[in-house]
């Protein structure tokens, strides 16, 4: 492996200002209840109306304000959403099965009872996350899904988002912000149920409170700056590929970009390209600075080892430019997403495909997946059994439990041999 262009790595590190900050805001919103919520809305976002929670006739007049178009188009993002949670679903059926002679264990799946959605705004109005925490836990059965979204400061909210939220299912909308968001969520104060599960991506205090509301209430994952990386063979478009890097570029400063090619022409190419783009990109400002920073380009000696690359990185997205696709599909195993041949690309997933654009960031592809309808699930499992069967393993459990001296463990067993042997 050669290193062409070497740039940081977006691992989650310890920050202990912002932990301590983040704890202290929570303790007063704990206690402080809807008057500190109040007080952080107006202190952070100049935002104080008579009531955060959105009535029907507001909603219905922020949907009016919507373009038509927009409109239609939201609805094919969601119907795709949609359809695909459904389908997943589907996949997910209760077990049971007699694994001896008047023993039966089986599983079931049980929605949580409510979700916090967190639809974030800052840098842009990103609408279309709605759908993504919204639509999987409906599908899933959640009974009440509350769901917040900042305000544009001082001003209002966007209609685009409350049109996203109301559409794909949200039961209730707050425009809230930031820490007292998932504050009242997770804690209710006494205006909505207090969430099962916190859903949304947000800036490094979001993602901070997240993590310390766990215990709470469950999280869906902790998610830090959107990643991309591009595996790109020789016939790819070194124009293409510069795009879609620079597609993930423009989130944040902090966004990430790896390219894995097989030459150093190709990464002289698409260097050259990334240049030519920057210059006439809208988004250059912030775009310029995080390929500056963290963007990454490695010539790998072969598949293999462009394979082995990509698993250690575990990109949030991997797209594959290339021209044998079954190949790394089928030896790489840590993504959030996995986007096959130059017709696909991560804005796709991210908009408008119907999967799921909530995923797994700096390295923890490792070990979870993204948001999907499972995430709103329980799998809990049951057993039942006959008195004659009850006594078979009563021996075993009584044998087991003397030998571990849990000798009140034992005598449930026991009790049973004696009940049932007669």
């Amino acid at each position: 492996m050669r290193v062409v262009k070497e740039g940081g790595h977006r691992l989650f590190e310890e920050d202990l200002e912002t932990s301590r900050y983040v704890a202290g805001l929570l303790r007063e919103l704990r206690t402080g209840g809807l008057d500190a919520v109040r007080e952080c809305s107006r202190k952070f976002d100049a935002w104080d109306p008579p009531c955060f929670e959105l009535n029907a006739r507001q909603i219905e007049e922020a949907i009016a304000e919507c373009d038509e178009q927009l409109v239609r188009d939201t609805d094919y993002c969601q119907r795709n959403v949609r359809a695909f949670a459904e389908a997943q679903l589907a996949t997910m059926r209760p077990l049971e099965v007699e694994i001896h002679p008047g023993v039966v264990l089986g599983h079931k799946h049980i929605p949580v009872d409510c979700v916090g959605s967190y639809v974030p705004g800052g840098r842009y109005p990103m609408f279309g996350s709605a759908q993504m925490s919204i639509i999987p836990a409906k599908v899933a059965g959640v009974k009440t899904v509350v769901a917040c979204t900042p305000p544009v400061k001082g001003q209002g909210y966007y209609p685009a988002t409350i049109n996203a939220m109301k559409k794909a299912g949200a039961d209730r909308i707050f425009i809230l912000g930031g820490i007292q968001a998932f504050a009242l969520m997770a804690y209710g104060m006494g205006v909505v149920p207090p969430a099962d599960m916190l859903c949304g991506a947000g800036n490094k205090f979001v993602a901070e409170a997240k993590r310390q509301l766990f215990g709470q209430c469950g999280i869906d994952l902790l998610a830090g700056p959107t990643e991309i990386a591009i595996i790109a063979e020789a016939d790819a478009d070194p124009a293409l590929v510069a795009c879609d890097l620079l597609g993930q570029a423009e989130h944040d400063p902090h966004s990430g970009q790896l390219l894995v090619c097989f030459s150093d022409a190709f990464a002289r190419q698409t260097l050259d390209e990334i240049e030519k783009q920057l210059a006439v990109l809208p988004t250059r400002q912030i775009a310029e600075v995080s390929w500056a920073d963290n963007g990454k380009i490695y010539v790998a000696d072969d598949r293999d080892e462009a394979v082995a690359i990509c698993d250690d990185y575990a990109p949030e997205h991997l797209e594959l430019h290339v021209g044998d696709a079954d190949y790394y599909r089928d030896r790489l195993r840590n993504y959030g997403s996995l986007f096959i041949g130059e017709e696909t690309t991560v804005a796709y997933g991210d908009k408008s495909i119907g999967t799921n654009h909530i995923l797994p960031t700096s390295r923890s592809a490792r070990y979870t997946g993204g948001v999907w309808v499972g995430k709103f699930l329980k799998t809990v499992t049951y057993q039942k059994m006959t008195p004659e069967a009850s006594v078979e393993v009563a021996k075993v459990t009584a044998r087991q439990c003397e030998s571990e001296r849990m000798l009140a463990h034992a005598a449930t067993a026991t009790v049973r041999v004696r009940r049932y042997s007669s």
